[in-house]
């Protein structure tokens, strides 16, 4: 049965593609199937970069800005079609930032770009290609606006896809991606405001931490891009992921006061639903660990190294039976 979203058609430039278009109907790679998100991190020394007040302010007012904006999209949570060729597209999007080694931010900002697209237009029904179209354009964006080395539009099409399109069509995609999105590639996402976070939490900074910081960020970036993967992530602020993440991550309760020791301007309802959500899903599956980190440092010296991650005096409560404190 065809479903009816009431939203804008496509113009020429997409809907009338001819069938020579297609460069191939049924593409095949010899990658595997099964391949896991890699994603590549920061090293400690970024845990010291200055938040100070003025940066955190513009980046919470942009993500507001931000907000608006995509509270005043159509919704497609209730169509069964759209849901499942969206969880397809997402997949595949997630094995070429694997097998290209792209950073997180490339695949997160590919989910964004799919999503606000499918908001605001109708997907011809019962046709594989138009989706299989618009995930390549966006995860081309998305590495053009991320990546220092972007492939070839034919080499990005890989680990099997059903349809094969010529760098031509992909490019009037772009276009028209862009155009609907209103040219605003540039969006706010968890990994403006992690690092921030976590510094607030913890102080990694020296070399025999790196391996717990490897650790943190790679958990820490499966929970935001595995989050991004529900239906209605564009309600989710993305200073409420990074804050559920990072407190997630270090082992730490949420509540109004942890949450206010990292940020007052966070969306405390938005982040109990996503942090409840990381909950239930690693009850269930916990393929991330909390790390336990160690406290900011007490001494002079290690205050005067984590003075640019602090700002203000509070303490973090625990998750657990000890209630182990620590001030920040």
């Amino acid at each position: 049965m065809a479903v009816s979203l009431n939203l804008p058609s496509f113009p020429n430039l997409y809907c009338n593609e001819a069938a020579s278009e297609i460069v191939s109907w049924e593409a095949v790679d010899d990658d595997d199937d099964d391949c896991e998100v890699v994603t590549k991190f920061a090293s400690p020394e970024s845990f010291n970069i200055d938040y100070d007040d003025e940066s955190l302010r513009n980046m919470f007012d942009s993500e507001v800005d931000q907000m608006l904006e995509f509270k005043v999209l159509s919704r497609f949570y209730h169509l069964s079609d759209i849901v499942t060729a969206r969880q397809e597209a997402i997949k595949w999007i997630l094995k070429v930032n694997s097998y290209y080694r792209f950073r997180p931010e490339t695949a997160y900002l590919s989910i964004n770009y799919l999503d606000r697209f499918l908001s605001t237009r109708a997907l011809p029904q019962g046709k594989g290609w138009p989706m299989q179209l618009l995930s390549v354009a966006c995860i081309s964006l998305a590495a053009k606006m991320e990546e220092r080395s972007v492939p070839l539009l034919l080499d990005l099409q890989i680990l099997k896809p059903r349809f094969l399109f010529k760098p031509k069509t992909v490019q009037r995609m772009e276009v028209l991606v862009m155009n609907t999105l209103k040219w605003r590639l540039r969006a706010i996402t968890p990994f403006d405001f992690l690092h921030c976070f976590i510094a607030r939490i913890s102080c990694i900074t020296n070399s025999q931490q790196y391996s717990l910081c490897h650790d943190l960020l790679s958990g820490a970036s499966d929970l935001i891009i595995d989050t991004c993967k529900a239906i209605d992530s564009l309600d989710y602020p993305p200073s409420a992921i990074a804050a559920a993440v990072a407190l997630w991550m270090t082992n730490h309760s949420l509540d109004d006061h942890n949450l206010g020791c990292l940020n007052d301007r966070i969306n405390k309802e938005m982040a109990r639903k996503i942090y409840n959500m990381i909950q239930r899903k690693m009850s269930i599956s916990p393929y991330v660990k909390p790390q336990k980190l160690q406290p900011l440092p007490q001494s002079p010296t290690g205050v005067l190294d984590a003075a640019n991650a602090m700002h203000g005096s509070c303490r973090l409560q625990k998750i657990g039976n000890n209630n182990t404190e620590f001030k920040q």
